[in-house]
């Protein structure tokens, strides 16, 4: 064994004995029940790692729609089912509205931006955001008239195929994120621009990996997977590159900024630096800019894309509710332009998009959330700090709500007489002061994006294809790779 060796040994076994005299210290009286952790490790042994809710939906049938789990040495607190998750985001909302501190979220962001920052930074950030998010594109075009644009953009694309096989990843990404892009930086890209594609790239291999074991072992003992290689080092280079670009890309709008004539949310926050106020230098330096437009870019693509292409597999695997959703479209909108006013009177389609959004299940953790203040919620103490994850899964899937909460059933949508039917448990974008700032912008695309394309096209599965509807790995639910034949239909 080679002195490298030994010293690093010395080091790991220092680290995991005072983590350990650390636990050991730590006293939570009347803190929700779970299953008993090991030392250092906790209940990792128990946990799927990679798909960590479903031990948590086994965990709740036990311990109850509040209970704990130990995730290296951080105690964690799950919410399961709709009730919980409200009484904690709504009805708690003050307390339950704090991001954890994790040592990778640290490490990337800190306390910028919007998705990961707490208090007085993320009030500003969320203003600015939901500000600009509804006031760009309002200009000569609006916000739908993009979308309608780049949807028969992307109809275009899927035609050129001319009914072959194809992979409808990237082009679906590339063209989703064009609508944030044109948001932020007032431009379009190509689908096959290298910019456009890198940028994809860097954000779909992060989300890739934010969803793998190694960076759960991050966030548990980042110490000691510092010295380790492994995929969590990739994604800080990630995160590097898509800065990099970014500060270019505001660095060189800020020579050409014009106050008076601000044309996308970069304009608008370079503005305020500008303004002289306290806040200018307090908030909107340049450090939150790149966070921010981070934050958007990726909740702004990856999601609204992901659940995009949920909807055409499951079209393809339910050829028969495709014909019901291209009939509808059929009947209301005929040769026109799908627009928004159009789905009032689509009540069968947009049952079908809700249904997508709750069987496709893409955040199926929700981001964690942690407690501001030490609180006593349904009987359990919970002090200030508290890891918190309203999981979401368990809402979209709550048996109290939907009547066949693992199947693909638009029905969950519609009443006996066909009209849309709300249901206060679809909550895919969460609820309470931490609910996504783009919801909606997405469901404005999802419609938009949906209707078109089963408008213009059918699409068909490759011949001998097993359809999977089981979703891959990584930091959301996608589903696995597969590709589709789009046959015109005009």
């Amino acid at each position: 064994m080679d002195l490298v060796t030994v010293l690093l040994s010395i080091v790991v076994i220092l680290f995991l004995a005072n983590a350990f005299m650390k636990q050991k210290k730590e006293n939570y009286k009347n803190f929700p029940p779970g299953p008993t952790p090991l030392p250092i490790i906790g209940n990792a042994l128990t946990l799927d790692m990679s798909k960590p809710y479903k031990t948590f939906m086994e965990l709740s049938k036990t311990y109850g729609p509040v209970f704990s789990v130990q995730m290296g040495m951080t105690k964690t607190v799950v919410l399961c089912g709709f009730e919980a998750v409200k009484d904690a985001l709504i009805n708690h909302a003050d307390v339950f509205s704090n991001r954890p501190y994790g040592p990778l979220t640290m490490k990337v962001a800190k306390n910028y931006g919007l998705v990961s920052s707490n208090g007085e930074n993320w009030k500003v950030m969320r203003r600015f955001a939901l500000s600009s998010l509804r006031d760009y594109g309002m200009g000569k075009r609006t916000i739908e008239d993009k979308i309608i644009e780049e949807a028969e953009c992307l109809v275009q694309k899927m035609k050129s195929y001319e009914g072959k096989p194809f992979d409808n990843l990237t082009s679906i990404n590339a063209a989703v994120a064009n609508i944030i892009v044109a948001i932020l930086l007032s431009r379009r890209f190509e689908y096959e621009d290298p910019t456009i594609l890198r940028l994809l790239g860097l954000v779909n291999e992060n989300v890739k990996f934010l969803g793998s074991p190694w960076i759960r072992l991050y966030d548990s003992f980042p110490t000691l997977m510092d010295l380790i290689p492994g995929p969590h080092k990739k994604v800080f280079e990630n995160v590097k590159e898509f800065q990099n670009f970014t500060r270019e890309t505001f660095t060189k709008q800020k020579k050409e900024l014009d106050i008076n004539d601000q044309r996308n949310l970069v304009d608008s926050f370079l503005a305020k630096q500008q303004e002289g106020k306290p806040e200018s230098t307090e908030y909107y330096h340049n450090e939150n800019l790149l966070i921010l437009v981070g934050n958007l870019f990726g909740a702004g693509m990856e999601t609204t894309s992901t659940t995009l292409r949920w909807g055409l597999l499951l079209m393809i695997k339910y050829p028969e509710i495709q014909q019901k959703v291209q009939n509808e479209i059929e009947r209301v909108i005929g040769s026109a332009q799908p627009q928004m006013e159009h789905r009032k009177e689509m009540p069968y389609t947009d049952a079908v998009i809700h249904e997508i959004q709750r069987f496709g299940d893409i955040l199926p953790h929700n981001l964690p959330h942690a407690t501001s203040e030490d609180v006593t919620f349904r009987g359990y103490f919970l002090p200030k700090g508290t890891v918190v994850f309203p999981l979401l899964h368990s809402v979209l899937r709550d048996k109290a709500y939907f009547e066949k909460p693992d199947e693909f059933y638009p029905e969950h949508f519609l009443d006996s007489k066909g009209n849309f039917k709300k249901n206060e448990a679809f909550i895919p974008f969460s609820i309470g002061k931490r609910s996504c700032a783009g919801e909606t912008l997405a469901k404005m695309e999802l419609f938009l994006f949906f209707a078109t394309l089963l408008q213009h096209l059918t699409f068909k599965p490759t011949p001998g294809a097993r359809l999977d509807l089981s979703p891959a790995l990584g930091g959301t639910n996608a589903p696995k790779p597969f590709e589709i034949c789009a046959i015109s239909r005009r």
